[in-house]
């Protein structure tokens, strides 16, 4: 269950073994790890529609042997896009499912194109080679898919899953086929302007126009970083939450930790920095925000934190679902991508002549007049994927690591992050250990509505209850594996052998390297 995996020149590590083993062999080919995140994610866009897809977004982090770079192909509302129409209709949120107006036009293919054009080293059709394989010869339906397969099966444009019965039943996918090889021939043309394309004009009636679609929605930006416990760690800016992780991380390097990841009060004041660090996230992220690592203000809410008792947070702090695959090449080259679909297989609509299945990002939109993140044509919305990568002092890269997990990834990452660089566990170690997490109403994207109200989700085997109830955290207790994500990790250690490890949650990860 702690199993940590190691490889001298190569490795990538993902939520499914077909996609690890995608991205190695472009690694074995002379690709870069540029090429082996486009190879696994392809692959994870046809077996893995529960978490990911062409229909979905993107965010990657690029250490490319001296600096680090961050990718945004998260797509933007269209230009039909109308808050006061969802308001006239009774709407006081982003509709979940069902809605095609919480569908923003997909990046995930403009993240690969972007990613292809400036750091790959092989073709592209070699690169989806395996995917399109896949999707038209069929692949194994991971366990992890039933849950959700037959409700897609009975929604339209949702056949490929029909005949979804058990683990290890064939799927396949040939319209998503049809969509790799158009990418692979045509570019983002072939995807967006080609059968896909029509179908999501189509589908959204007016919610999209062709210009919507020929805008290439992919952005190359500057990364957010804070200095946590000897390293510098990377996550995404806004419209990401990334910089949850990186004030949580800053709160708790100046706390008191205990020696051990076992003691409650350790699993308390992590939960106590993420708390403070997130609990106005609703008012301040939006695409255009600023500062808001600002360090007189990170120090001002760590002194709020009690090691003694659970903070309240009623005054106001100022005056899934998912999947992550990292990969490192032979060069020193280290991906960190994060690449979603939001809640399970998405919106539950399919573009009806590929059947993809489109994700409901806009989900992270308000429908409040005048707030910096209201739905509204050409804007993207705020985002709970929070790819995360870390390097040494001297610049070299240290780990990528990342997860699945809604509202909770920089939750995950916070306790993963501080059993490595901290606690020095091994990467199986520090994936595999007990989490907490704090509780959300149920969709896994609505934690800070109400953050005093949150329940202290603990996962089977934490150990802490009793210790976290007496001071004043109302605990649940969960079992393992269900409800606190998939992370994934690659380390890169002292003497240059890469030690890695996919979540055992997953049930089918693997992190495989040369």
């Amino acid at each position: 269950m702690h199993n940590t995996r190691y490889a001298p020149s190569g490795m990538v590590c993902s939520v499914d073994h077909l996609a690890s083993a995608a991205g190695l062999a472009m690694l074995e080919r002379g690709g870069s790890a540029a090429d082996a995140a486009i190879a696994a994610n392809a692959v994870l866009a046809v077996v893995a529609p529960h978490m990911c897809g062409l229909g979905g977004d993107l965010f990657a982090l690029v250490h490319d042997g001296a600096t680090v770079t961050a990718l945004n192909a998260s797509g933007r509302a269209g230009s039909g896009a109308d808050p006061a129409r969802l308001r006239a209709e009774g709407h006081t949120r982003m509709p979940h499912l069902h809605d095609i107006r919480s569908v923003t036009v997909p990046g995930c293919v403009d993240g690969w194109v972007a990613l292809h054009a400036r750091y790959a080293r092989l073709p592209m059709a070699e690169l989806l080679a395996p995917a399109i394989r896949l999707a038209d010869a069929g692949f194994p339906a991971s366990p992890l898919m039933l849950a959700g397969a037959a409700s897609a099966a009975r929604r339209p444009g949702g056949g490929d899953f029909a005949s979804v019965r058990a683990a290890g039943d064939r799927v396949t996918r040939p319209g998503v086929a049809r969509a790799l090889k158009a990418v692979a021939e045509r570019g983002r043309k072939g995807f967006y302007l080609g059968e896909f394309g029509q179908g999501l004009l189509e589908l959204g009636a007016g919610e999209y126009i062709e210009a919507d679609l020929a805008l290439p929605g992919a952005d190359w930006v500057e990364p957010l970083k804070t200095r946590a416990y000897g390293h510098d760690v990377y996550s995404m800016p806004p419209n990401s939450q990334g910089y949850l992780l990186l004030m949580s991380l800053a709160i708790a390097e100046g706390l008191d930790l205990p020696a051990s990841p076992a003691h409650p009060v350790w699993a308390h004041l992590l939960a106590e920095s993420a708390r403070i660090a997130g609990h106005d996230r609703l008012d301040v992220l939006h695409e255009d925000a600023k500062d808001l690592l600002d360090p007189a203000e990170i120090d001002r809410r760590r002194a709020r934190i009690d090691s003694r008792s659970r903070l309240r947070l009623t005054a106001p702090a100022q005056p899934g679902d998912t999947t992550y695959l990292c990969a490192i090449d032979g060069n020193g080259m280290g991906v960190s991508l994060i690449q979603s679909n939001a809640a399970g297989f998405g919106s539950m609509l399919f573009e009806p002549r590929t059947g993809i299945n489109l994700h409901n990002r806009g989900i992270g939109f308000s429908l409040k007049p005048g707030h910096p993140a209201e739905y509204g044509p050409g804007r993207r919305p705020p985002h709970t994927l929070t790819p995360a990568l870390i390097t040494r002092p001297d610049g070299t890269l240290r780990s990528v690591v990342g997860t699945m997990g809604g509202d909770a990834q920089p939750q995950i990452l916070l306790q993963v992050i501080t059993r490595l660089l901290r606690h020095g566990e091994e990467p199986g170690s520090a994936i595999a250990a007990p989490r907490w997490r704090l509780g959300t109403g149920g969709t896994g994207f609505d934690t800070w509505d109400a953050p005093d109200d949150a329940v202290l989700d603990l996962e089977e085997g934490a150990g802490w209850s009793d210790g976290l109830a007496a001071l004043g955290h109302r605990v649940a207790a969960l079992p393992y594996g269900g409800s606190f994500g998939h992370a994934h990790l690659i380390d890169v250690r002292e003497d240059g052998m890469l030690a890695g490890a996919a979540d055992p949650r997953s049930r089918v990860g693997s992190a495989i390297g040369r």
